[in-house]
């Protein structure tokens, strides 16, 4: 099997999608139709009703409807934008290392894979990563706190926490919600490629780049 591009051709193909307007974010309820958007052959959601970011009614599985086992759609959306938030990160960081190298204090994790790179690091300095997973366990408890208590004021959407150094939300209010719709696009072509890049580099030890260059020289003619 020939080494997995298809993350790369994604991460490559993000930043054009987030110039595309906002396909249903400002729709009201009333205004879309009975099937789904995204999947015209099936019926739509009843609570996708096009309010939130990038909602174009796709649920096949119909997780949108439970509630009944502590998980509503509210729980959903916080958890696909805080997903869509690390895979930027995680994939920005991925390319970042490969390109430029390994960041000051992290000299022995000299392999293009990332994946084989994590172990260097923690064979070298394991309070590294125990420190990282400190952390996220902060933040998690942070975002945990804020979107029960959003929850159940009603006065915060999912994966808000005001944070606009650059004053997106005092500006354009059009141009705010377009933002918002990139923002979820980007997120879930990271996702995608974020998990390309982790598979790439378990399977063939080989960086998301390196992987890339390597089919393009195999299918040159």
């Amino acid at each position: 099997m020939r080494s997995f591009t298809l993350p790369l051709l994604s991460l490559l193909l993000t930043s054009a999608t987030a110039f595309l307007p906002p396909i249903s974010s400002t729709m009201s309820s009333t205004s879309l139709s009975a099937k789904s958007q995204a999947l015209p052959f099936m019926s739509r959601p009843p609570l996708l009703d096009g309010s939130m970011a990038g909602d174009v009614g796709f649920d096949p599985l119909g997780l949108s409807n439970i509630d009944d086992v502590g998980i509503d759609l509210y729980w959903l959306r916080e958890a696909e934008i805080k997903h869509a938030r690390v895979a930027m990160l995680a994939v920005a960081g991925i390319l970042q290392v490969e390109i430029f190298g390994p960041a000051p204090g992290c000299e022995m994790a000299t392999t293009k894979s990332q994946m084989d790179a994590f172990w260097q690091l923690w064979n070298a300095h394991p309070q590294y990563i125990a420190f990282g997973l400190i952390m996220i366990t902060v933040f998690e408890w942070i975002g945990g706190i804020a979107a029960t208590s959003g929850r159940e004021s009603g006065d915060r959407d999912p994966g808000d926490f005001y944070l606009d150094p650059l004053g997106f939300r005092k500006g354009d209010p059009e141009k705010f919600e377009r933002l918002k719709v990139q923002e979820i696009k980007n997120g879930r072509l990271a996702m995608w490629a974020a998990s390309g890049l982790i598979l790439q580099g378990c399977t063939t030890h080989q960086g998301g780049i390196e992987a890339l260059m390597s089919s393009l020289e195999k299918n040159s003619f």
